[in-house]
């Protein structure tokens, strides 16, 4: 006879794996439903700074700071050292070409005047003296060829005299022939110091002509000792006014020293910085603008200093027509300088989020407005408000401009 067995009531250990199992699948669905792979951050809308791509017209151009400085700068060294003995013009003042501003003295330098003129002193006597025995051998030569030729013309007579007497057999032999070699020793002696005395002349004009030359030489070096001891006096080289002055009665300059220097300001320019990154775009005569109280005054970009030092590089602006009348050195202005034409094209609002992304990627703000996706993008030129967007935006879409720091990793932000 078969024995009825009664069923179990409860849960058995079989079926706590089948709920386990179920829960573990109900989550899995609920994470694929509700979530998916990409990093998440929340935030509130209202700490964000969201702006809206537009199309329009860009401006190529940067704004930079520049300071006021005079047209030119004339530096001030020192042409002979010296202790400064006297200062007559303070820093700020305004000077005229010539005005002495430093008196200097130099013990050395009056040494060597006084040793230069009294070399001076010596070749004039030396020359003097020279002079006195070339004129006296003149002289005496003179004497010496008048005696010679007198001599000559007698002994030429008397030789012609006693040759006709002998011709005639008046005279004997030997009185003719000393009549004849008186005659031509006096003819040889008379050429001699007629030699002797053109030979005379032109060595004292030569000699002369050199010690002339030599005292000439000499004045001009004394000339130009006396202009060493001028330039003891320090003048201003141009007018203008006297930017500073470094050097206090009683100060040791050296020559050649930096002392001072004076700001010609007939006119001014613009001194300015520019980041590196636009030194290949930035040229000689660009155009700029500088405005103030509401009125904008023309610049031309004069120079450009090669040298870039802590990333940027130097440049000078003119003004091409009036500028401010309250301008002073040392102002500072913020400047446009245009780097090129106007064009069409999708406008994107600067922003700090430039610095964590390096203009490569940003995160754009869905149609709904409760989430920002990371999307890449691609930036071309910009100024001081917008960034030209080459690809990866459209006009009307909107995106958060503001910096992405907190935001670590996550290319998704859900807004609140």
């Amino acid at each position: 006879m078969d024995i009825q067995l009664e069923k179990k009531k409860g849960l058995r250990p079989k079926h706590i794996g089948y709920i386990a199992l179920g829960l573990l699948l109900l989550f899995v669905g609920w994470k694929m439903i509700f979530s998916n792979s990409v990093a998440t951050f929340r935030t509130e809308k209202d700490k964000l700074s969201i702006a809206e791509v537009t199309q329009g017209k860009f401006d190529d151009y940067i704004t930079i700071n520049g300071a006021v400085a005079p047209i030119t700068t004339i530096y001030m060294d020192a042409y002979e050292g010296g202790r400064v003995s006297e200062k007559l013009i303070e820093e700020g003042a305004m000077v005229k070409k010539g005005d002495i501003i430093l008196k200097l003295e130099n013990m050395n330098l009056y040494e060597q005047i006084l040793a230069s003129e009294s070399n001076l002193a010596l070749k004039q006597n030396d020359l003097r003296s020279t002079k006195l025995t070339f004129d006296s051998r003149q002289v005496d030569g003179r004497k010496s060829l008048a005696n010679a030729e007198y001599e000559l013309q007698r002994k030429k007579r008397n030789f012609e005299q006693n040759k006709e007497l002998y011709s005639e057999e008046l005279i004997s032999k030997e009185n003719y022939l000393i009549s004849k070699e008186d005659y031509e020793l006096s003819k040889k002696q008379y050429e001699i110091i007629k030699l002797q005395t053109e030979h005379d002349a032109k060595l004292r004009s030569t000699s002369l002509t050199g010690l002339d030359t030599d005292l000439v030489r000499m004045k001009k070096t004394l000339t130009m000792v006396y202009e060493r001891l001028d330039h003891l006096n320090v003048r201003a080289p141009a007018d203008g006014q006297l930017g500073f002055l470094d050097a206090e009665i009683g100060q040791s300059i050296g020559k050649g020293e930096r002392i001072g220097q004076i700001n010609v300001l007939t006119d001014y320019k613009i001194e300015a910085t520019i980041d590196e990154h636009y030194i290949d775009r930035v040229k000689r005569d660009l155009i700029a603008l500088l405005e103030r109280n509401g009125k904008e005054y023309p610049l031309r970009l004069r120079k450009v200093y090669p040298e870039v030092r802590n990333g940027k590089f130097k440049v000078d602006l003119v003004f091409t027509a009036e500028k401010p009348e309250t301008i002073r050195t040392g102002q500072s202005y913020n400047i446009k300088l245009q780097l090129g034409a106007s064009s069409d094209a999708l406008l994107l609002p600067k922003g700090s989020f430039f610095q964590s992304t390096g203009g490569q990627w940003i995160l754009v703000v869905n149609t709904d407005g409760n989430e920002a996706l990371k999307r890449a993008i691609r930036i071309g030129k910009q100024n001081s408000r917008y960034y030209e967007v080459l690809e990866g935006l459209s006009a009307g879409e909107k995106v958060i401009t503001s910096g992405y720091d907190s935001f670590g990793d996550a290319e998704r932000i859900v807004l609140k």
